[in-house]
């Protein structure tokens, strides 16, 4: 893609890949860089640094935490944004989401440590509190909430949901992703932790973290309509921002100097002892090496770090120019998500063979046994299993797409009423499977159990409710649905007759025969003609 002119969202643009990014973009003349950052102050000192280096490219600016709340609300209301079903009603409450809705950026580049941004809640220390308390025969809201505000995964997945969506939305073309390994590159191994094991619990998560994440993008690169999705994963400590000398903060909190004094060891020992020894108001003073968000170190320990077959390093500046390279179309080699397509195990030409032979013998037992094998609910969703149910009972009413499509309404769902009525076994299938089937009446038939949806208990039955259920795992056999059906059955004619007769090349995989369309509704094909379809659901990638 051409950098020139477009919209540019920059992710963590106030760090130290962010800012290696923003000048390398700037280079290319875009029209606007939005650089986001956690706090205000650190976008404002970005968009100082950068509008003293610009020319015509605008430096926007937003601020706050991306995994949560565009307002901020309760606990709970945070809990229920990570831990509840997501409704598309809901999107705009997310800060990420609006940042995409209303700058409609052209490429998306996130420079964010999503790994440590998660997994540095530590469920660990969390989930030890919570065992404590249980241990302990008591019980602490506080330290329940805290546990559940810890989860890694849920927050990852919420993530990524309001990201594809808000990308979607938005229209963005490209999303490149800064991603982390967790440890530098190095193994099991890794000897750098601030914990008593090796390795660290709460690093190992990080790592956990950072390839669930590339997993969870490797399935976005694989969907229709997504941006184009790539990742750069540096396996190296990435340095440095600045080389300097002054007075040494630890976590924002400057080094006393101690007054050395030696004193009997007692038997008691405090890991925290004020009394322990005298704090001297000069601060310590050296000189050091500013690394960006893993924070500053000595000349020894830098040395230490990137010396050979430690974690060594690779610049900022480096992986900028990568990004934007493979973002104008280039190939670095270092995508991790082309690494995977490449790598992956796909659908293979000796299961297509074997398919098409598993298919016919179950057919033969379906013969024998004078049944229909159509849907158990364990595919899944429910919705799947209520396409392949409707299009089977119009298979058994009807037969062909043919006689559905020159059927009306009112006579395909007559038809299926009288069907249902007069063969109780096909109603009996379907709702042993657990969906519910509602007739053209408003009646319903269904069992003890159903499936959608999953958690009611004596709720007020609404009419969007009701077509939400319907809709998600519900057999539909009233007017609207089977005028829908027919509907369909036009499309997929609509497809052939576009088709030449006389081609048969291999352009076209839905064709004549593959159809059949007087041989009978094959309800399997069908609906993954739906999903593919309707449901924008198709495999983009084999």
């Amino acid at each position: 893609m051409n950098i020139e002119g477009r919209r540019i969202l920059v992710l963590g643009g106030y760090g130290l890949v962010g800012i290696a990014v923003c000048r390398e973009l700037l280079a290319r003349k875009p029209r606007e860089i939005q650089i986001h950052s956690l706090t205000e102050a650190e976008t404002e000192e970005a968009k100082q640094t950068l509008l003293s280096e610009t020319g015509e490219t605008i430096i926007s600016t937003s601020h706050g935490d991306i995994f949560g709340l565009f307002a901020a609300g309760s606990r709970d209301d945070e809990l229920e944004a990570q831990l509840g079903q997501l409704r598309d009603e809901n999107l705009p409450n997310y800060l990420l989401y609006k940042l995409l809705a209303d700058g409609r950026p052209d490429i998306v580049i996130d420079c964010v440590n999503t790994a440590t941004g998660i997994a540095y809640r530590d469920v660990y220390s969390a989930a030890r509190t919570v065992l404590d308390d249980r241990k302990g025969g008591e019980h602490s809201d506080e330290s329940v909430v805290a546990l559940l505000e810890a989860l890694y995964i849920p927050r990852l997945i919420r993530h990524i949901q309001i990201l594809y969506r808000g990308m979607q939305d938005a229209a963005t073309s490209v999303y490149i992703k800064v991603g982390t390994s967790g440890t530098g590159g190095m193994g099991l191994n890794v000897p750098y932790t601030h914990s008593e094991e090796r390795p660290s619990r709460v690093l190992l998560s990080k790592s956990a973290v950072a390839g669930a994440h590339s997993l969870l993008l490797f399935l976005m690169a694989r969907t229709p309509e997504a941006p184009i999705t790539k990742e750069i994963k540096p396996a190296a400590a990435i340095a440095w921002k600045k080389v300097g000398y002054g007075p040494i903060a630890r976590r924002r909190e400057p080094i006393f100097m101690v007054k050395p004094e030696a004193r009997p060891l007692s038997d008691r020992f405090s890991t925290l002892d004020p009394d322990a020894a005298e704090l001297t108001e000069d601060v310590l003073t050296t000189a050091y090496i500013d690394t960006g968000e893993n924070g500053i170190f000595s000349l020894e320990e830098f040395a230490l770090l990137t010396t050979a077959e430690q974690m060594e390093f690779v610049t900022p500046e480096e992986i900028a120019q990568y990004l934007v390279y493979e973002i104008e179309g280039g190939n670095t080699g270092h995508d991790i998500i082309n690494a995977l397509d490449n790598a992956v195990l796909g659908p293979s030409y000796r299961a297509g063979l074997m398919r098409h032979w598993a298919m016919e013998r179950m057919a033969e037992l379906e013969a024998q046994g004078e049944t229909r094998s159509v849907a158990f609910e364990m595919l899944g969703p429910p919705r799947n299993s209520k396409l392949l149910f409707e299009a089977h009972l119009l298979r058994e009413a009807f037969g062909t797409m043919v006689a559905v499509r020159e059927a009306s309404p009112e006579t395909v769902a007559e038809t299926l009423d009288h069907l249902l009525r007069d063969r109780p076994r096909l109603a009996s299938e379907v709702i042993s499977v657990g969906l519910p089937i509602i007739l053209r009446s408003g009646e319903i038939m269904r069992g003890p159990k159903v499936i959608v949806p999953a958690d009611a208990e004596d709720i007020e039955l609404t009419p969007e409710l009701l077509e939400r259920w319907i809709r998600d795992g519900w057999v539909d056999l009233r007017l609207s649905n089977c005028a829908r059906w027919i509907e369909r059955f036009h499309a997929i004619h609509h497809e052939l007759t576009a088709i030449p007769e006389a081609d048969s090349s291999s352009r076209y995989l839905r064709n004549h025969r593959f159809w059949d369309e007087n041989k009978g509704i094959q309800p399997g094909k069908i609906v993954g003609w739906i999903l593919s379809g309707e449901e924008k659901g198709d495999r983009v990638k084999h």
